[in-house]
């Protein structure tokens, strides 16, 4: 195991963001009061987290935790009730806000796991389905619960829908109906769930796997399957996926990584 130690806190009014030496960011909801619920400051401080992570290159992997009892509420009612008091054009700058976090998030250029515990109401279901994986208690609770209060999950609907497909996003949107982590396991939305106790343990073992990768490659992976999405292939595709495997072959970690196995040792990146 990949001994690493936390070197770095960066805090802001409603996040927290980690960074241990090993290369492991963990950025975490931190309005616990309000159960982590959205609010303006929230998002933009979330814009301005994810902008810092993206730009440090010594990163390997992203981690998105809630402090508190619950990953995150969703859409604090206080902020919403005060964007109904606005204009359409005020209205539309917060949704383009909002759009541009799910859009950051998505496209984070490292590897993300959401952790989740607890409830994960309306656009926290949008944070969970942008990330690459997510993990979960099986007793956390999960809801895409706008039409309850006269909305619609608008800007993270394309997220849901990729992560628990078209006929489930439909279903859940328009019942608002609350499913439990082991149902969120079977639509996709969790990889694995396991018992409450056992979620730190489990989300160790997640970090010591992910850690024997090169980072290199779990970029320009992450990359590829972006584009490679649903697997439709086309001479563009086709093309873009020749020239990332010869560009990774030649590449440090791709040498690197070839000759540990070859002459079987540990890879360089193992040896922190």
């Amino acid at each position: 195991m990949v001994a690493v130690e936390k070197t770095s806190v960066s805090a802001f009014n409603t996040l927290e963001v980690e960074i241990d030496t090993g290369g492991i960011g963990t950025l975490w909801l931190n309005r616990p009061e309000k159960n982590n619920a959205f609010n303006a400051e929230m998002i933009a401080e979330l814009l301005m987290a994810l902008s810092e992570i993206q730009m440090n290159n010594e990163l390997r992997f992203l981690i998105l935790r809630g402090r508190g009892k619950h990953f995150s509420a969703g859409a604090d009612l206080a902020w919403m009730l005060a964007c109904a008091q606005l204009d359409y054009d005020a209205n539309l700058n917060d949704a383009r806000e909002l759009g541009q976090l799910m859009a950051s998030l998505a496209q984070l250029k490292i590897p993300t796991l959401a952790v989740v515990h607890g409830a994960a109401f309306g656009g926290a279901m949008g944070l969970i389905s942008c990330c690459d994986m997510a993990i979960g208690t099986e007793d956390s609770l999960f809801s895409l619960s706008e039409v309850r209060i006269g909305l619609l999950p608008a800007v993270i609907s394309p997220y849901v829908a990729q992560a628990i497909g078209p006929r489930a996003a439909r279903r859940y949107a328009l019942t608002a109906e609350r499913f439990d982590g082991k149902r969120a396991q079977k639509l996709g939305l969790l990889a694995e769930v396991y018992p409450a106790a056992a979620l730190d343990e489990a989300l160790a073992g997640w970090v010591e796997n992910l850690l024997l990768n090169s980072p290199q490659a779990m970029r320009s992976t992450k990359a590829l399957m972006q584009k490679v999405k649903h697997g439709d292939l086309t001479s563009e595709l086709r093309s873009y996926t020749e020239s990332a495997i010869a560009s990774i072959r030649v590449s440090k970690e791709g040498q690197e990584g070839l000759a540990a196995f070859l002459d079987k040792r540990k890879p360089q990146w193992l040896r922190a």
